[in-house]
């Protein structure tokens, strides 16, 4: 196969890999990486996307003698970091070139031995790149000083939270230190605005550097299955689950997701109860203790692994039969990286097997099927205003270079928008409130940064989000993962019993003052439980689809006839909150008055901001509908609806909402207030909603 790699890669591709030639996307990609443009990269799961960024890459390095750490490797999991080192270990082995993993499970002495014989490809995260910048014990301009190109893994999982926006920021620090542009080169999963999606990962070079979308396989990466192998069942309950999942698929190897870890933990103890080989992974688990279930799951035949969306990036567990989905994934691009775990062995084909518990999931579940369908995904959009992520970066920049000048700090990101002059009121606050310090034109850490972000050489300062606190788990010494505290203070009558790795476990001893949980095994009784981030809420576009499919609309997919007939139950209950003509305002028997936008929940939250005057004060809205004042009548309907698009509002924030966004305490109140307003938000669906017709029924 004639190509335009190094020798030594075509030879390996061959003769070890056995393979006879590349993928569409990987020899497209070849000229754009190669040539040092930036690129987005796109296939569908197990597309080969890695190969596709380093064969070239590695061609490069050699052609161009690079030397030190010219390469950066960030992906969004130390999981799949680990996942991915031996493959990438083995590739830069073929031109003698050396690889090192970087993150918070590496020892101390392997990163100083890293430090020394700076690797020429560096697997890390963004934030432990960031903890080397800050470190005091990495000499950040020495280490990165010959770095050229950084590949971001599974892209679009940073770009649509706050971690996209530190990456950008992380890696225009980055540039100012290396003195050059850097080479970026995006992978990701089927998005619907791949365009967009790679202008923003060129952050301050947009526009400015060659830029490159790969995607030969775009067309393909929506192809739908065979009817039959998408099939959408009705369960009612966790326990049926179970026993359906032992009862099919019997000698398959079979991926069960789940979309929280409760659910998973107490699937998995179901599961063994019908004597199903079974293995649990989620993010509560010890990293041990996953990486345990992931190996034997990879290595076994007749069994179940049952996970949250931790499985649902590139980790690698071996060639599956099955997938499974218990209710419904939240977005259209969470199914197709689901669906692409399967179908990877010649001859078998893509499938998945959706267990819905409820009618509501199950109208959801048919809703997203039918937008798959139709070849829809959502774009990936980074959320709007990050002023909180805009004060770490401020905070971080002066950790990284311990003092800088208090009219040169725009400097560290190269213009890109919102770390600049836009910033100044976040840099005035940080100064007046302690958080940084101000003397001779130099900014440095203040005595109320070190207060709040100073704990263990600043490991707060890193990380962007909250997470809530979380006990330990040790059975001796060993970690078995974190728990909930209200486990261990809720009133409980004998034994405290926990569920954790889908086993039951008896708490022996807690140490209060350091969380930690001590436990040994117990027959049965334990309960799992995690505090939630808060549910996002229902997208304008899934809402939508659930109108229409309870107005008829089914998905192309096999429904089983528990699912038909639930479905048309279903659809008989919300008759009279749907109407193809538009949306409706339904007064019921007890003369409460909803109006059933199927909208969203951040639509619904801005048009309730917005029509204030006319909206429940108590009970407000939800994803569907909109309580409203019970002595509303159709013509001050009319005329609140008529004034109301041409002043749209954000919608109101609580306080304690605060407490979720990290950094808050370093923004001036309002800028944080109006950061979440801007993030609950969404104007555009307020618009269509509010210039749809609206017609009154009464139930009464």
């Amino acid at each position: 196969m004639p190509l335009d790699l190094d020798p030594v890669v075509t030879h390996h591709l061959v003769n070890t890999l056995g393979w006879r030639d590349l993928r569409p996307m990987q020899r497209a990609a070849i000229t754009p990486v190669r040539g040092g443009q930036d690129a987005l990269l796109l296939a569908p799961t197990a597309g080969g996307k890695t190969e596709a960024a380093l064969f070239p890459l590695l061609t490069r390095m050699t052609e161009q003698q690079w030397t030190g750490t010219s390469v950066l490797y960030l992906a969004p999991l130390k999981a799949l970091l680990n996942n991915l080192q031996p493959r990438i270990e083995q590739y830069a082995g073929w031109l003698g070139r050396r690889t090192a993993l970087w993150h918070g499970d590496v020892t101390t002495s392997r990163r100083q031995s890293i430090l020394y014989e700076r690797p020429d490809i560096l697997l890390t995260t963004p934030e432990s790149l960031e903890s080397m910048l800050v470190s005091t014990k990495v000499d950040h301009r020495l280490f990165f000083s010959e770095l050229q190109t950084v590949v971001i893994d599974e892209v679009h999982a940073f770009a649509g939270d706050d971690r996209g926006w530190h990456l950008l920021a992380v890696l225009e620090r980055l540039t100012q230190i290396t003195d050059r542009p850097l080479q970026r080169i995006g992978l990701s999963a089927t998005v619907g605005n791949p365009g967009e999606l790679l202008t923003w990962l060129q952050g301050s070079g947009a526009g400015k550097r060659p830029a490159q979308v790969v995607a030969p396989d775009l067309a393909t990466a929506t192809d739908r299955p065979p009817p039959g192998d998408i099939e959408l069942d009705y369960v009612g309950s966790l326990v049926n689950a179970a026993t359906v999942i032992a009862g099919l698929h019997r000698g398959e190897k079979r991926l069960v997701f789940c979309e929280s870890r409760q659910t998973v933990e107490e699937l998995g103890q179901l599961l063994r109860t019908h004597g199903v080989t079974t293995f649990l992974s989620h993010a509560s688990l010890s990293m041990d203790e996953r990486r345990r279930a992931e190996q034997a799951f990879s290595e076994a035949r007749d069994c179940v692994i049952v996970s949250t969306s931790t499985l649902e990036l590139g980790i690698d567990v071996g060639d599956l039969d099955r997938v499974i989905q218990i209710d419904t994934p939240a977005t259209v691009a969470s199914f197709l990286q689901r669906l692409g775990r399967t179908g990877r062995r010649p001859g078998s084909s893509r499938n998945c097997l959706f267990l819905t518990r409820e009618g509501d999931t199950l109208t959801e579940a048919a809703a997203l099927l039918l937008l798959w369908s139709r070849g829809w995904v959502e774009p990936v959009a980074a959320p709007p205003e990050p002023r909180h992520i805009v004060a770490q970066q401020l905070l971080a920049l002066c950790l990284q270079e311990h003092r800088v000048g208090d009219q040169l700090w725009t400097q560290a990101w190269n213009g890109l928008h919102p770390f600049e002059e836009s910033a100044r009121p976040i840099v005035r606050h940080l100064v007046e409130h302690g958080f940084l310090d101000q003397d001779a034109g130099m900014l440095f850490i203040g005595p109320a940064a070190e207060a709040r972000f100073g704990r263990r050489n600043f490991v707060d300062m890193t990380a962007v989000f909250t997470g809530p606190p979380e006990f330990t788990v040790l059975l001796g010494r060993n970690e078995v993962g974190r728990i909930d505290p209200s486990l261990l203070t809720e009133e409980v009558h004998g034994e405290r019993r926990l569920l954790l790795a889908g086993k039951s476990w008896r708490v022996t001893y807690v140490d209060w003052r350091r969380r930690r949980c001590f436990v040994e095994p117990a027959d049965s009784g334990g309960r799992a439980r995690w505090l939630g981030t808060g549910w996002a809420g229902l997208s304008f576009a899934l809402a939508r689809a659930i109108r229409e499919v309870l107005l008829g609309e089914d998905p192309p997919v096999k429904l089983t006839k528990r699912a038909s007939d639930r479905l048309a139950r279903q659809r008989e209950e919300k008759r009279h909150v749907v109407h193809p003509g538009g949306n409706v305002i339904v007064r019921d028997k007890d003369g409460d008055l909803r109006w059933w936008t199927w909208a969203g929940l951040r639509t619904n939250a801005t048009l309730t901001s917005t029509l204030g005057q006319v909206i429940d004060p108590v009970e407000r809205f939800d994803d569907c509908s909109i309580r409203l004042r019970e002595d509303l009548t159709p013509s001050g309907w009319r005329a609140a609806a008529s004034q109301a698009d041409e002043r749209l509002c954000l919608p109101e924030i609580d306080e304690k909402a605060l407490n979720g966004l990290k950094f808050s305490a370093a923004l001036p109140r309002r800028l944080a207030i109006a950061t979440l307003a801007a993030r609950s938000a969404d104007l555009e669906g307020a618009a269509t909603i509010l210039r749809q017709s609206t017609r009154f029924i009464s139930l009464t």
